[in-house]
């Protein structure tokens, strides 16, 4: 409950107790925003988004929702600059994962430990209640620049909401604010997914002469996928990233026991890191497949690519990256970790845009996992500095 919740320290020239980032969080934890298109039937993000886009307009804000996809809706909030500053946008994803599996209530935010608990609490409803509150106490001051606030639908599952932001906004650099243990994350790997479909021949059981098995012939490509693998981790290395990555992720072949197989589909990832692509990936997996063909009999396939989002590299020496790391250092007394995710963010989406960027957020664990939370120490933090960061970026 909102009454048992610690306050943070008390900001200066701070509103009520909705403006601390714990009680914001909470309300925010307590709002269903599963993704209906990883859960069908998840409620979206629409309770959620006219939470937070009521809270924004009651501090200032000028709001606009962004629904091209009806019930997905995504909130782009903005504090107007007095001009010739430079514009900020702090961007985070409304959307959760399911709630089925968690355990207890994953809607009823718990305090234990200076944690709390709850679905999103961590993935990242964390990040949104530090950059709601950091963007409303920022602007409490005249800035220059404007400060935006994308909360956004579908970063779970194809970030459709970033995409529609991006169309109609733009800002002179962006912070994403992900989970990060309080670290300052300047890579990200990107992915592509692909569909291997091997042709076989549907014969009765008992006719080996005019059956090809698609199933076993499939498995040539599994142990040569497994290769692959394998010889990309001995290749060249991003310092941060470390080398792309493969794996087969779904596999489907065959109808009853005593025909043949025609077909059998194999979806597969292949993790790729800056200077990979999904051309790139494609000629790698065209050429494995292509010497299949040449030297299994009867091997056929056709290689259809699906979606694919492209890995993130950040320039440490941006001015963005440098204010936010100097405000960090500051706040946390040592200069902040730099680091690289292996998961993809919507960092890539906005760097393509021309939007130099970063990724720093709160500190906590269980995305996606039974159990969920966020260290609410780690909360205050991460409003103080993105504070700090969007009062001097936007000064």
């Amino acid at each position: 409950m909102l009454s048992e919740i610690p306050p943070a320290p008390a900001a200066p020239g701070a509103l009520d107790p909705i403006d601390d980032p714990r009680h914001l969080l909470a309300r925010l934890i307590a709002i269903d925003s599963v993704n209906p298109d990883l859960v069908p039937g998840g409620a979206g993000e629409t309770a959620i988004a006219d939470f937070c886009g009521e809270w924004l307009a009651a501090r200032g804000f000028d709001v606009h929702r962004l629904e091209e996809r009806p019930g997905r809706p995504s909130i782009v909030a903005i504090a107007r600059g007095t001009g010739g500053g430079r514009s900020l946008m702090l961007n985070g994803h409304l959307d959760t994962v399911s709630i089925a599996d968690y355990d207890g209530d994953p809607l009823d935010p718990q305090i234990r430990d200076g944690k709390m608990f709850g679905r999103g609490a961590f993935d990242m409803k964390g990040g949104i209640a530090a950059m709601m509150v950091a963007a409303a106490r920022a602007a409490r001051s005249p800035l220059r620049g404007d400060v935006i606030l994308a909360c956004v639908a579908d970063e779970e599952h194809g970030s459709f909401g970033t995409d529609e932001v991006l169309e109609s906004f733009t800002a002179d650099a962006a912070i994403v604010t992900e989970p990060s243990q309080l670290e300052v994350t300047l890579a990200h790997k990107g992915f592509a997914w692909f569909d291997v479909e091997i042709e076989g021949r549907a014969a009765h059981g008992s006719r080996p002469e005019l059956g090809i098995d698609a199933i076993t012939r499939a498995g040539h490509f599994l142990v040569a996928l497994e290769d692959l693998g394998q010889r990309l981790t001995r290749g060249p290395a991003h310092p941060l990233l470390g080398t792309g990555t493969v794996h087969a992720s779904v596999i489907h072949g065959g109808q009853e026991p005593s025909t043949y197989p025609a077909h059998c589909r194999i979806t597969l990832e292949r993790r790729t890191v800056p200077g990979e692509s999904p051309d790139s990936v494609e000629r790698e997996l065209t050429a494995v497949l292509d010497r299949l063909a040449a030297t299994v009999p009867d091997f056929r396939y056709r290689l259809t690519r699906g979606l694919h989002r492209e890995p993130f590299e950040a320039d440490p020496e941006a001015p963005v990256v440098r204010t936010l790391t100097h405000h960090a250092e500051k706040a946390l007394g040592h200069p902040p970790v730099v680091r690289a995710e292996p998961f993809w963010t919507d960092c890539a989406l906005l760097d393509r845009a021309g939007i130099p960027c970063l990724l720093f957020g709160v500190s906590g664990a269980g995305a996606h996992a039974a159990t969920e939370y966020v260290d609410l120490v780690s909360l205050d933090r991460l409003t103080d500095i993105l504070t700090s960061t969007i009062a001097d970026f936007c000064s």
